[in-house]
């Protein structure tokens, strides 16, 4: 072998074991300073509780109006004037809407003249009347004594007979014309809208120069909403097993009167005013199977108005020596739960549990769990069965952060 072919020898040579090297490099685990190779990992383990814990039910509510009235013409015109502003609170009586009342003016004003004059026709009549009873009267005696005769006292009567039908039909033409009187002061009335109930007026339907009759919708709605009226829907098993715990009338009023409601809004926020329950639906939903349940809630300063949404949450039972773990520590694997526990040597366990109600952040565990167990509610993604960990209190080292 001449020397040129030895010197490529030599560089192939070292050219492999360089790559060998870079090869070898790669595939070892590298060292983190301070840290030593199968170290246990840092977690977070919570202790299992044992306490009486109150169980919320919760359900979507609809807020209404206590009382809701539509504001509907009663008789037809054209609206004159709007006397409120959209969104403000009325007074019971206060003006909302004028409409035209011209006209009615004038149909009172006709009513009355025919009032008048059937009075006045009466006033005649009577007069009439009277005179043919002074004939009756004056003929009498003297028919019996021959001084008259038998004909004029029969003509008088008869006169005085028509004399008080026709007083009869004056008085009762003064009884149409009084109805027709108060007919116009009741129309006349109606040209003018008013709220029927103290609340929060709505939004004008009509504007100024509409058409109004009695067939149109309403000009608009006024709403009590202090207390405000919450509905909300329960399914019937829960329904009856609330009723089944307070059997005799007697106790189901004092439970339904103890009930104490909370309103989470839309925001998230919680409603600073508990409700309390009013009433219960006569009937099932047919097609939902629910029943609808309705609640009041004060409500100062009309902040709620009809038509928002929210949470209704109550407490439906007190469930007695109840487990509670962390939500952190359930993991949910193909529709089962398993939490991770921690026994006496740091070894982890898998254990599969049956959940119950979830209460804040905590959850009822019914099956799977005992008093005083350690179970991971943080760092369980890093572990598995028969692994030795570092058990730290749960947030310690998120505060220690």
């Amino acid at each position: 072998m001449n020397t040129f072919s030895k010197y490529k020898f030599w560089i192939g040579g070292a050219f492999c074991l360089f790559v060998i090297g870079l090869v070898i490099g790669a595939v070892r685990p590298k060292h983190v300073s301070g840290a030593q190779s199968g170290a246990s990992p840092d977690v977070e383990v919570a202790q299992v509780e044992q306490k009486d814990v109150p169980i919320y039910g919760e359900w979507i509510g609809t807020l209404d109006g206590f009382t809701n009235a539509d504001v509907r013409a009663q008789v037809t015109g054209y609206i004159m004037h709007q006397g409120y502003q959209e969104g403000a609170f009325v007074k019971k009586g206060q003006l909302l809407f004028e409409i035209d009342p011209r006209p009615f003016h004038a149909a009172l004003d006709q009513a009355e003249g025919q009032l008048a004059q059937a009075r006045a026709t009466l006033a005649n009549a009577q007069a009439v009347q009277g005179r043919t009873e002074l004939d009756v009267n004056r003929y009498t005696p003297l028919a019996k004594e021959q001084a008259a005769s038998q004909q004029d006292l029969d003509n008088a009567v008869q006169n005085n007979l028509a004399a008080k039908a026709t007083v009869a039909t004056a008085e009762a033409q003064i009884r149409s014309a009084e109805a027709a009187v108060e007919t116009a002061k009741i129309n006349l009335d109606f040209t003018r809208l008013t709220a029927p109930i103290d609340g929060i007026a709505g939004q004008a339907q009509l504007q100024v120069g509409a058409l109004v009759n009695l067939s149109s919708g309403p000009v608009t709605s006024v709403s009590t909403v202090d207390p405000i009226k919450v509905y909300f829907t329960v399914g019937e098993p829960q329904y009856l097993a609330w009723r089944k715990r307070f059997p005799t009338e007697t106790t189901r009023q004092a439970a339904d009167k103890n009930l104490r409601l909370e309103l989470i809004l839309a925001d998230g926020s919680t409603y600073p005013q508990g409700g309390t329950f009013y009433f219960a639906d006569r009937q099932v939903n047919e097609s939902t199977g629910a029943i609808r349940i309705a609640g009041l809630f004060p409500n100062p300063g009309n902040i709620l108005r009809p038509g928002g949404y929210g949470k209704v949450r109550a407490v439906i039972r007190v469930q007695q020596d109840a487990l509670l773990v962390p939500q952190r520590a359930v993991s949910e694997l193909q529709g089962g739960y398993q939490v991770a526990v921690v026994g006496e040597d740091n070894k982890v366990s898998i254990r599969t549990v049956t959940v119950g109600d979830r209460v804040g952040n905590q959850w009822v565990i019914a099956e799977g769990l005992k008093r005083g167990e350690l179970v991971i509610a943080e760092g369980v993604q890093k572990v598995r069965a028969a692994m030795q960990v570092n058990p730290k209190p749960f947030g310690s080292l998120a505060q220690g952060k």
